[in-house]
């Protein structure tokens, strides 16, 4: 899992959402950085979400590493509504109470004019079923902006969805998803801590997992891609 450099709204914190922001120059060079710790990690394939900074991030990464990245149209991020190009501190001094059940349970949070989470999920579930059937073994990078990453991470791990505010700070960010292991974990390659999920893995996720794990051939269940209730579990 790979999340996209940096944008001016990044800097500036503000919200993004559905929004088409380039990468700025920090950006840049944190997908720089993020192509050097992904030297030596054979990638399979490249896929990236629908949005500029993950796109360019995609190219960028595809460019160094010989891959063509392919866009996936259904992994289109949160719809945030009238949050889109708001800052973070003006929601939490206008909308204390939102920000604070947005950081601690999303799920049941409707940007005013948005989408809620689960519509995220609803999209993504079949789009990641069919990757993790197309690519059974090896491993895939998947370039994914916040808070879909998130979403993603969680179907893949299990987990809860967690902070979502916090989330938003993980540009350039890396880690492997094993979805193989039982239950799945996640590594953080370009920064320090093993993320583990919160809760036992949803049913579905183990069968898929048992089916996964045949030896000799290298797992596939690792997700390159930048980071729970388990949204996409009860979507199926």
């Amino acid at each position: 899992m790979i999340r996209p450099g940096s944008t001016d709204f990044d800097v500036q914190g503000r919200i993004q959402g559905r929004l088409d922001i380039p990468l700025n120059e920090q950006g840049r060079g944190e997908v720089a950085a993020a192509v050097e710790c992904l030297r030596g990690r054979t990638l399979s394939a490249l896929y990236c979400s629908a949005c500029q900074a993950a796109q360019e991030t995609a190219e960028l990464i595809g460019a160094s590493l010989k891959l063509k990245p392919k866009l996936l149209d259904r992994l289109q991020n949160l719809d945030h509504g009238l949050w889109q190009g708001m800052r973070i501190e003006e929601v939490k001094r206008k909308h204390p109470k939102v920000y604070k059940q947005w950081q601690e349970h999303p799920e049941n949070v409707c940007p005013p004019e948005g989408e809620m989470l689960s519509a995220v999920a609803e999209r993504m579930v079949g789009q990641m079923d069919k990757l993790l059937r197309k690519h059974r073994f090896g491993t895939v990078g998947l370039v994914a902006s916040e808070p879909l990453a998130s979403v993603i991470r969680s179907h893949l791990l299990g987990s809860e969805v967690g902070d979502l505010w916090k989330a938003a700070n993980g540009c350039g960010r890396i880690e492997v998803i094993d979805v193989a292991a039982i239950p799945p974990r996640a590594l953080r390659i370009n920064g320090t801590g093993t993320a583990k999920p919160n809760v036992p893995p949803a049913p579905h996720m183990i069968a898929k997992q048992q089916i996964a794990k045949q030896p000799p051939a290298e797992p596939v269940a690792k997700m390159a891609a930048a980071p729970q209730p388990p949204l996409a579990g009860n979507a199926r």
